[in-house]
């Protein structure tokens, strides 16, 4: 497999193409186009989580999720 296949699979993959689709496209088998996605997914999960790690933050904001919470507050009854 060439870099260029892999680049080709991981572009049309990124695109939401299908993995059949890949599979047809570039001429490889459909467990190699999986195992290719897979095998980059997980890569790039490692990587991202490695960077992450690395960010220093002082503050957190989290107004999704109090606006959830508020949202539900109105449907809780006090406990007496």
């Amino acid at each position: 497999m060439s870099p260029e296949q892999v680049q080709q699979v991981l572009q049309a993959h990124s695109e939401g193409s299908s993995l059949r689709g890949i599979s047809q496209i570039t001429g490889l088998a459909y467990n190699t186009v999986v195992s290719m996605v897979r095998s980059s997914s997980a890569k790039a999960q490692l990587t991202n989580n490695d960077q992450v790690k690395q960010v220093a933050t002082a503050e957190v904001s989290a107004d999704e999720m109090w606006s959830f919470v508020q949202k539900n507050r109105s449907n809780v009854f006090p406990m007496n």
